[in-house]
């Protein structure tokens, strides 16, 4: 796809609305959806089609508007003004069996959710040396939701945790052979978390369980990062890109609400809080990544691409909620750091038709020791496919992929309200967990 002209006709100014149309469609649309998915840690990379059915390989490739999200400094090989945006639309599922004190055994699937994961970035060409960058996409993202009487109600029955990071990125060519990119990450977040508390009353002058109490808490927060670029032209066959982008600290305000008000022997304990409507505030160290991909096309219409990402889980120590009312939620995390492993082909049989194949890897980074039903995922592995198809100066890529995530052992966790008296278990597992998503992208060349 060629570069803007300078002079531009009545024709060429129609299809510059058109396409300006497309991403103010495509902005609409991120603002009004959510980015979750269960991912291993809960880091996400679904930020194009192309890049999905790629398995992430587009840190040495580079080569369209969504590089801003996979590495910026590839932008330096788009001419002219160029747009992008779509979403992903991600299906996860899974099964958590969990043992009972009374030698009984449940099984619990999570409610079906279709989760979108929108993305919209613009690249233009300022002069020979330099490009501008815009994009709109989730770095970070989680939802879960289970029934709100099912077994492990007094850990979680949802969670919907989502990020939308505007990333304005600056690309340098400092020469043929090496481009250069920063940028700046302004990062929003938004939290919601359900669970349900239980109770003890005096109930005919005598000690019982009495009604569970729904907990809600809302809060949302910002945050800002850096990411930095770098790729390497090493020969017409090989390119090699470099990308680290920058941890974010979180700092979230919020409201926490009950569906009953109401006496609580625990809550006088300390094990759970009073049923006091109250504000809360949480901060969150969410990690720093590091990636680097190897491209190799020994065709003008066939490519290769091997990668790996390293992100830096170990920062997620704990997710500690500090209620206004004094009571507070102190949950141990203790990550590992883990490792992305991808590799990906993409072939063009015909000049408007690209078709794309990729599989990748996730070591765990959970801490088993203090696993909850939050994350169920221990680890994960991935494969996708997809085509491109192009039309004069618009572009489509269609994408699919398939995840199975390994099983998560709660036999040792000490997460609250696994555990306990109340609650009955003793242990469990969670099983058979797989997401399948969908994504879909349009470009546009002015």
């Amino acid at each position: 796809m060629g570069g803007r002209a300078c002079r531009l006709g009545h024709f060429r100014g129609e299809e510059s609305v058109k396409g300006l149309r497309v991403m103010v469609v495509v902005c609409m649309l991120w603002a009004c959806q959510t980015a979750m998915v269960w991912a291993e840690g809960f880091a996400l990379t679904e930020w194009s089609s192309r890049g999905l059915s790629l398995a992430g390989g587009m840190v040495g490739r580079a080569d369209d508007p969504s590089a801003i999200a996979y590495n910026a400094a590839g932008i330096t090989q788009l001419p002219g003004t160029r747009v992008m945006g779509g979403f992903a639309a991600i299906a996860p599922m899974g099964t958590i069996d969990l043992d009972l004190a009374n030698g009984g055994r449940t099984s619990t699937t999570t409610k079906p959710n279709i989760w979108p994961a929108p993305h919209a970035y613009i690249t233009h060409q300022l002069n020979d040396r330099f490009w501008l960058g815009l994009g709109m996409f989730a770095r970070f993202g989680l939802g879960n939701e289970f029934s709100e009487s099912w077994t492990g109600r007094y850990n979680l029955t949802s969670v919907n945790f989502q990020t939308f990071s505007l990333v304005p990125t600056v690309a340098m060519k400092v020469n043929e052979v090496l481009s250069l990119s920063a940028g700046v990450e302004v990062m929003y977040a938004a939290f919601s978390m359900n669970q349900q508390i239980p109770s003890w009353q005096i109930i005919n002058y005598f000690p019982q369980q009495g009604p569970d109490s729904r907990l809600t808490l809302d809060g949302t927060g910002w945050g800002a990062g850096l990411h930095v670029g770098a790729h390497f032209h090493m020969t017409d066959q090989l390119s090699l890109g470099i990308t680290y982008k920058s941890p974010v600290t979180l700092n979230i305000n919020g409201t926490v609400d009950y569906s009953r008000h109401h006496a609580n022997l625990l809550a006088d304990q300390g094990q759970v809080p009073h049923t006091i409507d109250t504000d809360a505030h949480s901060t969150v160290h969410l990690p720093d990544s590091f990636a680097v991909g190897l491209a190799y096309q020994p065709l003008d219409n066939l490519s290769f691409e091997v990668g790996t990402v390293f992100t830096r889980w170990s920062t997620y120590d704990s997710l500690n909620i500090y209620f206004d009312s004094d009571y507070q939620s102190i949950s141990h995390k203790n990550w590992r750091d883990g490792w992305n492993f991808n590799a990906s082909v993409e072939y063009e049989p015909l000049d408007w038709l690209a078709l794309r194949a990729g599989i990748w890897y996730e070591t765990p980074v959970i801490n088993e020791a203090h696993a909850d039903f939050m994350v169920p995922s221990n680890g994960r592995t991935g494969a996708s496919v997809g085509a491109g198809f192009k039309w004069g100066n618009w572009t489509l890529d269609l994408a699919y992929a398939h995840l199975w995530v390994n099983g998560v052992d709660y036999a040792e966790t000490d997460a609250a309200g696994i555990h306990s008296t109340v609650s009955g278990i003793r242990g469990g597992s969670s099983r058979d967990t797989v997401a399948n998503i969908y994504s879909v992208s349009i470009g546009y060349t002015f």
